[in-house]
């Protein structure tokens, strides 16, 4: 920690929590990048270097496994946002910018709220006091860089897509009722009762010519029609329902 880092470190801030706010994308990234998460958790000993106490160092780790592309299923980062509203907060740690933000708008709502509160922020380059201009401009300029990164990421996944897709070896998931051979070709479902009941779909949709009537049908008749699980233990069994 450098003198200028500490200076910006007040009593004031001192006498209000630290909060850590811990994130990883995905449920692979949970589990593959423990060093990451690890690097996270341990902020927690920045903010002890600076003056705070233990106890008063909060952890806010309830968005594991979600994007930081959009602040609205992220319970936590708007727990945060919230702390810092209600003047809780003397500074959000968070390993990087994208941690806590990969959207423009969700990283300078949080700039605002925390100049406001005078609340300082901390990533594992320093910290930083969103009151003055200078410290301001960095924080923007590095919210702008992680949400450049996600758009070039993206850009990089989905041409990877369109490239398998052009040499036509792009596999995706199928309707029930088609699977993918040996060879990875889409093939009809060898299980008979599968392709007759969808058969029996489109026999009863042409003759009743709506979707409502064709449930209809099927429940008059206690037909049951098949579906793939594709998540969990059971995954890649075929489940018959209504």
């Amino acid at each position: 920690m450098t003198d200028q880092t500490h200076a910006k470190v007040q009593t004031r801030h001192l006498k209000r929590g630290a909060y850590l706010y811990v994130r990883q994308s995905t449920l692979r990234q949970l589990f593959e990048n423990t060093e990451s998460t690890e690097r996270q958790y341990n902020l927690r000993q920045r903010a002890i270097a600076l003056g705070w106490r233990i106890d008063q160092v909060v952890v806010i780790d309830s968005d594991l496994c979600l994007s930081g592309a959009s602040a609205v299923d992220r319970h936590g980062f708007q727990r945060l946002v919230a702390e810092v509203s209600l003047g809780r907060a003397g500074i959000v740690m968070g390993l990087e910018v994208s941690r806590l933000a990969r959207n423009s708008t969700d990283w300078h709502r949080l700039l605002e709220i925390c100049a406001l509160a005078d609340c300082l922020i901390l990533d594992e380059d320093g910290v930083y006091d969103p009151a003055h201009f200078n410290d301001r401009l960095l924080l923007g300029l590095k919210g702008t860089m992680s949400e450049a990164e996600l758009h070039v990421m993206r850009a990089r996944l989905r041409g990877g897509i369109l490239n398998k897709a052009r040499r036509g070896e792009l596999e995706m998931r199928l309707p029930i009722g088609f699977v993918y051979d040996t060879e990875s070709r889409v093939r009809l479902d060898p299980d008979a009762r599968i392709q007759e009941s969808i058969r029996q779909l489109f026999r009863t949709f042409r003759r009743t010519g709506s979707a409502t009537a064709t449930v209809k049908a099927f429940r008059e008749q206690g037909l049951l029609f098949p579906h793939r699980v594709h998540h969990g233990a059971r995954k890649d069994d075929v489940l018959w329902s209504e």
